[in-house]
Parts: C-alpha cells; structure tokens; sequence
C-alpha cells in the first residue's frame, strides 16, 4: 500500500481499519482487543477523575467546612440535590385535607405565605421562634427542571406538638396550614414557627405536591407526599428556649435512626439545610425532587367509614386501646379514631378520638402521653 492509499483508508478511533472493506465489529481479534482496552484506559481516567472530585467536595478544609446545619455541611448537599426523588411518606393523622374528615384545602384563603395565624372564621396565632421554610421543588421526569407551577400544601404541630384542626382546644383554628404556587425556580416560601418535638416523632414538617392549584381540594391528586426533618443542633437551641421547655425531654427520647419515618435512612434526603439562630429565627431550606412518572404513595393512615367507638385507655407513655372500627370517624355516637390499639395524640395528654360532622358525638379520650400514629 502507498502513501497515498494509506492517507485515505478508513479509520475507527483514530486507528485504520485492517479490513477496509468490511464493518467495524468484523476486523478481526486483534482490533478488537485494542478497541476494549483503549474504552478501559477511558473509563479508568474518568472513574479517577469522579473520585478525585468527590472527595475534593467531602474533604475540604476545616476553615471552610460548616456543621450539618450550616449552609456547606452534608444537608446543604442534600437540600441542593435536585437528582434524587424525596421520599414518599405518611402524610400522618393530623392532615387536613379531607382524607380522614377535616379539610382546610377547600377554604378560601388557604393560598398564602404566612401561615402562623388562622384564617377564614378562626383568629388563632401559633407562637414560637420565627421559622421560614423553603422548599424548592424539582421535576426529575424533567431531567431535574424546576418545577414551575405545582402547589405545595405545608402544615405541622405548634409550639406545644399540637396539630390545628384535630388536637383538643385548637379543632377550631386552622394555623400552620398553607399553600404556595411554584414560581419559575420551583421555589415556595412559607413563614411559620419552629414546631416542637412531640413523643415518638422526630421535628418534622409535612408536605404534599399537587400538579397544580386547581387539583388540592382533592387529596388523591397530590404527586409526592413527604416530611422535612430539621437538624438536632437547630432543634437544640430553638427547644432551650421559653415555650418548648416539653421539646427537650422528647428529642432526648428519639434519634433520626429510630424514627417511624425518617429511621430507614436517617432523613439524608429529608434533612433540611437551616441557617439563622433561635433569637433572631431560622430559614429551613430543601429541594425535593418529584418524579410522576413512578407512583405516589405516602397518603394517609388506614380510614374506615363506621362509626368509631371510644378510644381505649392506654398505660401513660404507650398506646391507647382499640379506637373502634379501624380509622373509624364518628358519624353519630362517640367518635374513635385510629387504628386497631388506637394512638394517643402528643403529650401532655393523648389525643382522643373526634366525632363526625354536626350532630356527630363526643370523641373518646386517648391516653396521657399517648403515641401518635407516625404524624
């Protein structure tokens, strides 16, 4: 062969081709071999290259390294990861959506940013250390793009580990419940408190993601359904101060690892990134990415539609007994609620069950210090 015939002979991967006549994958044993080896130099060099880069990111320099809770520590990486799905979750006992009764989704004005005071007929506020929560919000079937235009519902417990709506005193206020709409970022922000830490719960915040804000009056349309966890160095300090003085002896009492929720992995893609102190407030921030292509499953304990029976009485600090027919909701005798060994409510005292719409009955009692059903 000249000079001339070689400058033209076809090549593959920069080496010519034995067998020009023929296709790449017939060239004989000899090319193929040299083919395999040159990919494993690639992928050898691009694997120490991804290595090489992440330990840059796990070990840098003290100096520049914050704790969990600041903005570099291994929960911002969570909360700026917008590659993994947010787990789906229980959205608890205490929802309000309308899946086991009460329904704060249906009333107007429940589109809103502060959601420390109730709205509508109720003028109830939640006191606490000033709270604000962000959530920015990925479509992953959407190779991670923000996720413009989902309405995200927030609520969680007070000051005191009581839900609105459904915990004695307060069934008649409707505060730490609210909505936003995505903007074009897929960012919500939310004003509220820092919740407490009740009995058998990590401090948690509950959300649901419904494809838009028409879809929210109807639970089954919501397309993720999750818990933020707060970070215990945050929840150390906010819980020192006056008000959550019953937040310090439960977080003494539950771990990441062994709560019902976040225990399977201790929260990684649960935990959110929190700056600020307890005096001045706290910014909880998280991105949570939302696949729609796999399906949606945290929803809602066990319901049934029967009349519920009273809630059983149950040792101080356990369960209480059978709260009637499985999630019975009380439609005209006294209403139980709960699965089969029924749940108290968060301590000082269990939360009974509740009674169905006008002229439902009386709720029963739960225990003191009863263990809620994973809210």
């Amino acid at each position: 062969m000249n000079d001339r015939q070689a400058a033209h002979r076809p090549t593959y991967e920069g080496r010519p081709l034995p067998r020009p006549e023929q296709d790449v994958v017939d060239q004989g044993l000899a090319f193929d071999l040299g083919t395999a080896l040159s990919r494993r130099r690639l992928l050898t060099f691009l694997g120490l290259g991804a290595a090489t880069a992440g330990l840059a990111a796990c070990g840098g320099d003290s100096a520049g390294t914050a704790g969990p809770a600041g903005p570099a520590g291994p929960a911002a990486a969570a909360a700026g990861s917008n590659s993994a799905e947010i787990p789906e979750e229980t959205a608890g006992p205490y929802p309000g959506d309308g899946s086991n009764g009460p329904d704060v989704l249906e009333q107007d004005g429940i589109v809103r940013s502060d959601i420390r005071n109730s709205f509508g007929d109720a003028d109830g506020t939640a006191e606490g250390i000033p709270m604000t929560l962000e959530l920015t919000i990925t479509d992953l079937a959407d190779n991670g793009a923000a996720f413009a235009g989902v309405a995200v519902y927030v609520w969680h417990c007070d000051r005191d580990g009581n839900y609105s709506m459904y915990s004695s005193g307060i069934t008649d206020q409707n505060y730490l419940r609210g909505v936003q709409i995505a903007d074009a970022d897929g960012r919500v922000r939310f004003t509220s408190i820092f919740p407490a830490c009740y009995s058998g719960r990590w401090p948690h915040v509950h959300f649901e993601v419904y494809p838009d804000q028409s879809g929210i009056t109807d639970s089954t349309r919501a397309i993720a359904t999750s818990q933020v966890a707060l970070p215990k160095d945050a929840c150390d300090a906010a819980y020192a101060q006056a008000g959550y003085e019953q937040s310090v002896k439960n977080l003494a009492q539950v771990t990441l690892d062994s709560d019902n929720v976040f225990g399977d992995d201790a929260g990684v893609r649960q935990l959110g990134t929190v700056t600020g102190d307890a005096i001045t407030g706290y910014k909880v921030a998280l991105t949570a990415g939302v696949d729609t292509t796999t399906a949606a499953g945290g929803g809602q304990a066990p319901g049934g539609d029967g009349d519920g029976g009273p809630g059983g009485a149950g040792r101080p600090g356990g369960g209480g007994g059978a709260g009637g027919l499985p999630g019975g909701y009380g439609a005209g005798g006294p209403g139980g609620y709960g699965a089969p060994g029924g749940y108290g409510g968060p301590p000082p005292g269990g939360q009974g069950g509740y009674g169905g719409p006008p002229p439902g009955g009386q709720g029963g009692n739960g225990a003191p210090g009863g263990q809620p059903s994973a809210a």
